[in-house]
């Protein structure tokens, strides 16, 4: 099954509205059963995305740019240095259940952390993936997602060497007792390409016809 799934990287920064376009455009393609399903690797250019149940209270600066968008979540920023991983799939050839593919997505984060030796770690009602620091836990990975007859978009991000003081114009995620960190700032110095393979490496081994999220 995996290797009918496109993976594409794009190694310039993407402007958003355009991603979300070409998005739209292989969901449409995928439901005719034209287009291939699509694993889209990023950065976006420098923005602030608003999910469905984001709260005006929580945009603390009103001067950056934003974007109201269909998915999942709350307020987040995306931008250079984070890898944004935009997931085009088709539920029905796999499992059609919502909370298994969010599940799924975290197992992809903190599968791929761990082979930097990071333990990211879930928190109950609080997607995305989150690293204990001392006695609070800060957020590395974030999740939002969309389905459109059972074809998935939007996707994850994953904070490698951002600017993290953009986190402090909005409330990330609405979450205001925890902080944001980074690979950056937890001393891993690493690469894109080499978060891009071990992110490839475990996606095959979570979406494969074998796996457990791929039963029917």
């Amino acid at each position: 099954m995996t290797q009918l799934i496109e993976w594409k990287i794009s190694n310039k920064l993407i402007d958003y509205d355009f991603a979300i376009s070409e998005m739209e455009k292989r969901v449409l393609g995928i439901k005719k059963n034209s287009d291939k399903e699509l694993v889209w690797l990023l950065e976006h250019k420098s923005i602030f995305t608003a999910g469905t149940s984001a709260k005006n209270k929580d945009l603390i600066n009103n001067k950056v740019k934003i974007r109201h968008t269909g998915r999942g979540g709350q307020w987040t920023w995306h931008g250079p240095g984070q890898r944004v991983v935009y997931f085009m799939l088709n539920l029905k050839n796999r499992l059609p259940d919502i909370k298994a593919y969010v599940y799924a997505l975290e197992e992809l984060i903190i599968l791929t952390l761990s082979d930097f030796n990071i333990d990211g770690v879930r928190i109950k009602n609080q997607p995305g993936v989150w690293v204990k620091d001392k006695n609070k836990f800060d957020k590395i990975a974030a999740l939002g997602i969309r389905i459109s007859s059972w074809v998935t978009y939007h996707g994850i991000s994953i904070n490698v060497n951002p600017n993290l003081e953009e986190f402090k114009n909005i409330v990330p995620c609405g979450v205001q007792d925890s902080g944001v960190t980074s690979l950056s700032k937890l001393n891993k110095n690493i690469s894109l390409n080499e978060l891009d393979n071990s992110l490839n490496k475990y996606f095959k081994k979570l979406f494969s016809e074998n796996s457990s999220f791929c039963l029917r």
